[in-house]
């Protein structure tokens, strides 16, 4: 645990992603294949969830501390983070074991989850009493189902690349799927020769960046291809041993939410990975992104819900074929088989109607134009020569969505962040006009500058209403101007209405809480879709 809470602290402590790589490549080198897989799986989002309950630990942590209760709120209002004030609270009694992070995974941390309070209660006060400062923080963040740092996976597998000498694709593709912390996996992760056998394993998704120029910049409009932007899952089907497998960017493993693709993907050739867009799609023409979140949402699927949301796969790319890989082969040759491969099945559940044919940059702007209508995301723009990547990278691949809807609301909700921001007021909610009163439409926690971030953080503080928990009730005074992706009616929303990606994309301070927009008005973007 020592040299975990080592590695967090230096990860925690800078921005620099060299700096980053660095701490992480130094780390594997010191520590043992088991220690270096769980700290994988961590760094990668794959932790525990909350092993305690949070009203037990701060009592506990008050206990220990042997401070009053006010005391202890007026310091967690102060420090902004449990985990971070039971570290500062505690006092370690005892020197602390060098034992290993896999020791206190598997022995101390995972077993809480099923532990009887009295014991729970004994093992973490223990633990306290052992750790030192930096192994207490760690340890509070883990229990408590909120342990993050900013690294990304990418960060990771550089890490794991430059320690182990293998190409950072190798490695990304070793990584994606399901699998388990165990020193066998870290091996074989790193491994010249792996046999990187396992039939359902996807490739990692290559994403296009968000366009940040004038078209024309591109270049010629001969030198790239068009596709529509759908709203739905990026996925990619896999077909191998006569098995289907279906994956989400996420790395869900989705197959049996779909079964009408999966019984149409068993006619492509084994050997076979498509990638694509996962649609509710009904017709002739996709539907809205939250009838299809019903499908995924319910955990038995009824013929009702099969015949009301049928669903349909846009497959934009191959990235294998008869078992070889097609990553290194070009856009236009990959389209070509793709082509060939699907229509030789042609199931009326695959789709390869994605291509936007242009002639001119004007002509490619007239047709984004009519993207929203269609409920269509946008436009992506991918340079006929490209290669089939990793992640996201500028250059071959870019994304040009339709304009967002814009509200402006008043904040009516603070809350605190979470990180470095766990101090500051950063996370708000918004309200909208309602028969002359505030209702609760939509939350954001983005947009704004760390200046603004300050601002907003002292009105906060000086104009609080009343405290719910964590969430203070603001005066009505802060106009916002809001963008999001989609809107749609929603029973489980105060308004009627649920909006997907809302963003602060400007504090309105020449406007007044009157001027904020009114549930009547923003209904009618739903009518114009």
């Amino acid at each position: 645990m020592k040299y975990f809470a080592e590695l967090f602290d230096e990860l925690d402590s800078t921005t620099k992603t060299n700096e980053k790589i660095s701490s992480l490549v130094n780390y594997f080198a010191n520590n043992n294949p088991s220690d270096n897989i769980y700290t994988i799986s961590f760094l990668t989002g794959r932790k525990p969830k909350q092993l305690v309950r949070s009203a037990n630990i701060r009592d506990w942590a008050r206990e220990a501390a042997d401070i009053p209760q006010w005391l202890f709120e007026e310091s967690y209002e102060r420090v902004g983070d449990m985990g971070e004030l039971i570290a500062l609270l505690v006092e370690q009694k005892t020197a602390t074991e060098h034992t290993s992070f896999t020791y206190w995974i598997e022995q101390i941390i995972l077993p809480l989850k099923k532990k009887e309070e009295a014991d729970q209660k004994k093992i973490i006060l223990d633990a306290w009493h052992s750790l030192d400062y930096k192994g207490r923080f760690v340890f509070n963040k883990i229990i408590g189902g909120s342990f993050r740092v900013g690294v990304s996976q990418s960060i990771v597998v550089k890490a794991i690349a430059q320690y182990s000498g293998i190409k950072d694709t190798v490695i990304s593709h070793r990584m994606m799927g399901n699998w388990q912390p165990q020193e066998a996996f870290f091996n074989q992760l790193i491994s010249e020769d792996s046999g990187d056998t396992d039939v359902s394993k996807p490739y990692p998704f290559y994403l296009a960046y968000q366009l940040d120029s004038e078209l024309e910049s591109l270049g010629q409009p001969e030198e790239w291809a068009a596709e529509w932007k759908w709203d739905g899952i990026r996925a990619q089907i896999i077909k191998r041993n006569d098995e289907v497998f279906i994956w989400s960017r996420g790395e869900d493993l989705i197959t049996d939410r779909f079964p009408e693709l999966n019984e149409a993907a068993l006619f492509l050739p084994n050997g076979t990975v498509l990638d694509g867009e996962l649609l509710a799609w009904k017709d002739d023409k996709p539907m809205i992104f939250g009838e299809l979140q019903k499908r995924i949402g319910r955990k038995n699927l009824t013929k009702k819900i099969l015949e009301d949301v049928p669903a349909v796969f846009q497959a934009f790319d191959i990235l294998e074929v008869n078992e070889k890989d097609l990553r290194e082969s070009l856009y236009s040759e990959r389209k070509e088989i793709l082509k060939d491969v699907v229509e030789k099945i042609h199931p009326k559940e695959f789709k390869l109607d994605s291509i936007v044919k242009f002639d001119s940059w004007d002509e490619l702007k007239d047709l984004r134009g009519t993207a929203k209508q269609k409920n269509i995301e946008g436009v992506l723009l991918k340079k006929k020569d490209s290669l089939y990547g990793t992640g996201r990278r500028r250059g071959n691949w870019w994304k040009w969505k339709v304009d967002p809807f814009t509200i402006d609301a008043v904040m009516i909700y603070a809350q605190r962040g979470h990180g470095r921001r766990a101090s500051l007021y950063t996370d708000y909610t918004f309200g909208i006009w309602n028969d002359g009163k505030l209702i609760s439409f939509a939350k954001a926690y983005s947009g704004l500058t760390d200046e603004e971030i300050r601002k907003v953080d002292a009105f906060v503080r000086k104009n609080t209403l009343e405290k719910f928990g964590p969430v203070r009730t603001v005066k009505p005074e802060l106009v916002f101007e809001l963008s999001f992706e989609g809107i749609q009616l929603s029973g489980r929303h105060k308004s009627g209405v649920a909006v997907r990606f809302p963003r602060i994309t400007k504090w309105r301070t020449d406007k007044k809480p009157e001027d904020a927009d009114s549930l009547e008005n923003i209904k009618k973007l739903l009518t114009s879709l």
